[in-house]
């Protein structure tokens, strides 16, 4: 077998408390260039603090994070808030991310499929435009990490699948490696090579098949024993979003 490549970042044993709570313990991760990694978990299971940990925004009370040199990170969060009265285009939003030509800022509104809305009011912008946008600007950095903080959240079900699979296309395209945190499970399991699935420790990890029949990772959701891989199969179903265990509740089907 050959040597696996060296991660672009990689967490050992990371442990982080607030307030005496812990939130995060013994957490090893470890995202490599060209593939694509998925942290799912209940709310408060700490995904979105390891995100911050993994890419140097908080420190870990214990443990260590390795980061390739010169790592470049390109950072879509969950939902930036931007205040309606706040005049900004889309244009001069990307023009935020730094030393980036016209050109350059241009070319990433094509690739995300919202090249003409660069004079648009950025409070204007539908979910899944406004998502599009901030990928855009992830992309001036050329990141050799692309890192989403449920960056699909709120966009209905097609929206979510466009999204995840512009995301692959990066992946392929630029060689980077991807580490997501996702509610959306069932899209998850279509699009990722390894999902991690944390609870304040990672309870299991693996490739989508061997996580959604981890009796760990069904105890969490709520999934029953049986239809292991109903979430896994969802790709051209699109029907189930309704119906699925675990599902119904979801912020994230309630469309665009």
């Amino acid at each position: 077998m050959s040597p696996a490549p060296q991660p672009l970042v990689a967490a050992h044993g990371v442990a982080l408390a607030f307030g005496g709570q812990n939130v995060l313990s013994g957490v090893d991760i470890a995202v490599a260039a060209g593939e694509i990694v998925t942290i799912v978990g209940p709310n408060g299971s700490g995904k979105s603090t390891l995100l911050k940990v993994l890419v140097g925004a908080e420190r870990p009370d214990a443990g260590s994070i390795t980061r390739s040199a010169g790592l470049r990170i390109g950072y879509v969060p969950q939902r930036l808030a931007i205040d309606p009265t706040l005049p900004i285009t889309v244009a001069g939003f990307l023009a935020l991310a730094g030393p980036a030509t016209a050109a350059e800022r241009a070319a990433a509104l094509a690739r995300v499929g919202i090249a003409d809305l660069g004079p648009r009011q950025m409070a204007e912008l539908s979910g899944g435009q406004f998502q599009r946008a901030l990928l855009a600007q992830a992309l001036l950095v050329r990141p050799q990490l692309l890192v989403l903080d449920e960056a699909a959240q709120g966009l209905d079900q097609h929206g979510v699948a466009r999204f995840y699979r512009l995301v692959e296309e990066l992946r392929r395209e630029l060689g980077c490696g991807v580490l997501m945190v996702s509610h959306d499970l069932h899209v998850v399991m279509s699009a990722s090579d390894r999902v991690v699935c944390l609870n304040g420790h990672v309870c299991c990890e693996g490739t989508p098949t061997v996580v959604s029949a981890a009796p760990e990772y069904r105890a969490l959701f709520g999934l029953g024993t049986e239809g292991a891989l109903a979430l896994y199969r969802h790709e051209h179903d699109h029907q189930h979003g309704e119906g699925a265990p675990g599902h119904h509740h979801h912020h994230a089907d309630a469309g665009a």
